[in-house]
């Protein structure tokens, strides 16, 4: 396994000015304004990238597998997200950009569209046998499953303990290569290429399982320039894409790049898409509130327009969704998926959770009760003091958080430029 930091997301100290334009883009506060810079708070993290995405001068980077890394492998395997097929124009094939993969220095290229169709399956499979509770919430969305886990903890049961694709591929190949090749699996390298930096800490820290069976995760903004030069290097690209004839992709494993993916796939459930962080939210809300209970599936995915808006992504998200749908239209929507094969992972608990999604605790205002309750009503009062503006200008994102920062002993009042005027 290749080490990474437990948060991939790194504040650029030279490029950050202060501004509060990541600070009020967080959906959980995990930014705050210190010394001029910007800050994360690592405990409230979810790793969505929305400061990525909001942020004007491009002071926030995310630390994924860099090529150097790769080089610790015997046999490198590249699992592209289906996400990749969308940042090129409509010229090049998906067979031209699995055949780069190889170019560039992997090994071995394996496709995901037909294993996100298992997953789709399986999904289905699980909501025929468990008719309750609903809505069942899917777990493709690494940052929606830590958002639950901080924001919405009563959620936590309602989701499908269906691994996501990239990680039935990984354990699909995990089980064969190291037979068929003849060498240790420590010397396989196997890289999932993604749109989003939450992949990388679901493969660094994974909290349905003990260890992930990736062993790193690329973004498309580092291997997009080599990739293209790969494609575009020779003619000769066309012809010696016939390496791959037994690649069978599938247009309903195609089409999970975009929000909707999933749902499209069942036709005999109730089911409802959204995308983007703040609408995400709002729907999960209504679900904690008890409502959507005639709603069998609810597929959330943080990146506005699903994975095809990922913050790592290269290509503009309209021009990429138009494209993928466009493969998806051609590929059509037949199966390759046998039902007989999925049913016997299924019911072999193959492609399930080995650990159940359980809450993170927040923290709270001090292990004594009493002390607790004192700083709870010193944080009401504190609030009535502050103007309730929100702006950010405190450092922290709005006057409930600088209040519950200063009960906690990492801000005080005078952080407030409105207190400080008014004194």
């Amino acid at each position: 396994m290749i080490e990474a930091p437990r948060h991939p997301l790194k504040i650029s100290l030279e490029k950050c000015i202060g501004c509060v334009h990541c600070l009020t883009a967080c959906p959980t506060k995990a930014i705050r304004i210190k010394n001029g810079k910007a800050l994360i708070l690592s405990d409230l993290c979810i790793d969505c990238g929305e400061c990525i995405r909001f942020c004007p001068h491009d002071a926030i980077e995310s630390q994924t597998t860099s090529f150097t890394d790769l080089d610790t492998f015997r046999f490198k395997v590249a699992i592209p997200a289906t996400v990749l097929y969308g940042q090129f124009d409509n010229a090049t094939l998906p067979h031209e950009i699995l055949f780069a993969l190889r170019r560039i220095g992997f090994d071995h290229v394996y496709e995901l569209s037909t294993i996100c169709e298992l997953n789709n399956a399986a999904i289905e499979a699980y909501i025929d046998s468990h008719p309750r509770p609903r809505p069942l919430i899917a777990s493709t969305c690494p940052v929606v499953v830590r958002l639950i886990q901080h924001r919405f903890p009563s959620l936590c049961d309602l989701i499908i303990p269906i691994e996501p694709a990239r990680e039935i591929a990984a354990k699909i190949l995990r089980a064969n290569l190291p037979r068929i090749l003849k060498i240790e699996p420590a010397e396989i390298g196997i890289i999932h290429i993604t749109p989003c930096p939450a992949k990388m800490v679901s493969i660094n820290y994974p909290i349905s399982m003990e260890k992930s069976y990736l062993d790193g995760a690329v973004s498309i903004r580092d291997i997009y320039n080599p990739l293209f030069q790969a494609i575009r290097q020779s003619k000769e690209d066309t012809l010696m894409c016939q390496l791959f004839p037994e690649t069978i992709f599938s247009g309903i494993g195609m089409g999970t790049a975009l929000s909707g993916g999933e749902t499209r796939g069942l036709k005999n459930h109730r089911t409802v898409a959204v995308s983007g962080v703040r609408d995400t939210m709002r729907v999960l809300d209504q679900v904690e509130m008890g409502l959507l209970k005639d709603v069998d599936l609810l597929e959330c995915m943080v990146c506005p327009d699903g994975c095809v808006g990922g913050p790592l992504a290269v290509e503009n998200r309209f021009l990429a969704m138009s494209r993928i749908l466009r493969l998806v239209n051609l590929l059509g929507e037949r199966t390759v998926v046998d039902s007989s094969d999925m049913s016997m992972l299924y019911h072999k608990d193959f492609l399930s959770f080995r650990h159940p999604i359980k809450p993170i605790q927040v923290p709270p205002l001090d292990n004594d009760p009493d002390r607790a309750i004192r700083k709870a009503k010193r944080r009401i009062n504190l609030i009535k003091k502050l103007p309730g503006k929100d702006c950010g200008t405190c450092g922290a994102p709005d006057c409930k958080t600088l209040a519950d920062d200063i009960v906690r002993g990492q801000a005080v009042l005078a952080d407030c430029l409105f207190v400080k005027e008014k004194k």
